[in-house]
């Protein structure tokens, strides 16, 4: 029954691309954003999202919490129709979507000649992030987790690849990153989902939040810089990638403090971003299921999907 529903489900996905790819850019973001509306009506994780702003915005009223939550659900269908139009774009199509600000931190970053880990989170469309800055000609790979549906998973990556996105897959990330940036590669890691006990307790908006060590452990390992970002969407269906001045690993220093502190000021800093964009944040994911010392945080339960 699970394989017919993963048949389904990929299905379905190709003929809203079908449909998508039909479509002129501007009807197209407006059908996506028709089928992310119809995804909070459904309640497709809803009451997470809900809770998960409430706790973060204790400060809101329910309507308003609401809003921001309908207005991520539209965001996240506009998302996946620019993801899916990804087919029938030329690089330059897609660089000329996103405007740059702070592009000169990737060429700082990387001039040192070591590569540089760019650590972003699920924010805006991290996809077209991606895909923008491959298309404006940086070499560039991304860790991508796969997805529970193996046909699924495939067609992200090709989709992903087709738009210049070199793909690392987590099953052999740690030798293909070092050597990524050995050759003076941009990878990109998304950091803000939770990593169970294994994870770097980091503070985010005012609750420990698990968070994955891996960016922070291979800019100590290899003195590679940490540049942070996110992709804001603006007016007409275009978007502005932001880039952040370079963290640096002080290879002198303790090396699981010098870890927590980069993945903290990581934290600070998709924090800011969130703040100023709320709409724009993967609130659907459970992230702060798990508690310092290894238990479960009350309020959640069931199975987990990664995303990335």
């Amino acid at each position: 029954m699970k394989q017919f529903g993963y048949i389904l489900q990929y299905w379905l996905l190709c003929l809203t691309g079908w449909w998508a790819n039909l479509l002129p850019p501007r009807m197209a973001l407006g059908f996506g954003a028709v089928l992310g509306g119809l995804g909070y009506v459904a309640g497709v994780r809803r009451d997470v999202a809900l809770a998960n702003l409430s706790r973060a915005f204790p400060e809101k009223p329910p309507r308003e919490v609401a809003a921001i939550a309908r207005k991520l659900y539209r965001n996240l269908g506009r998302n996946l129709v620019e993801l899916l139009r990804f087919r029938n774009q030329s690089k330059s199509y897609i660089a000329a979507l996103v405007s740059f600000e702070g592009e000169e931190h990737i060429k700082t970053a990387l001039a040192a000649g070591r590569g540089a880990i760019l650590v972003s989170g699920h924010f805006g469309n991290w996809e077209l992030y991606a895909a923008a800055i491959a298309s404006a000609g940086y070499p560039f790979s991304v860790v991508v987790y796969p997805q529970h549906n193996a046909r699924v998973d495939a067609l992200l990556n090709r989709l992903r690849q087709g738009a210049g996105v070199g793909i690392i897959y987590k099953r052999n990330a740690a030798k293909d990153v070092l050597r990524s940036l050995a050759a003076n590669r941009l990878v990109t890691m998304l950091a803000d989902q939770d990593a169970g006990p294994d994870g770097v307790f980091v503070n985010f908006f005012g609750r420990p939040a698990s968070t994955t060590r891996g960016p922070a452990l291979f800019a100590v390992k290899t003195g590679a810089p940490i540049i942070t970002g996110v992709i804001v969407r603006e007016p007409g269906g275009r978007h502005r990638g932001i880039v952040d001045p370079p963290l640096f690993a002080d290879q002198a220093a303790d090396r699981e403090a010098e870890i927590a502190r980069l993945t903290q000021e990581a934290a600070v800093r998709l924090e800011r971003r969130v703040r100023e964009h709320p709409d724009h944040w993967y609130w659907v994911h459970r992230r702060w299921k798990t508690a310092p010392g290894g238990e479960r945080s009350a309020g959640y339960g069931g199975r987990e999907t990664t995303v990335g």
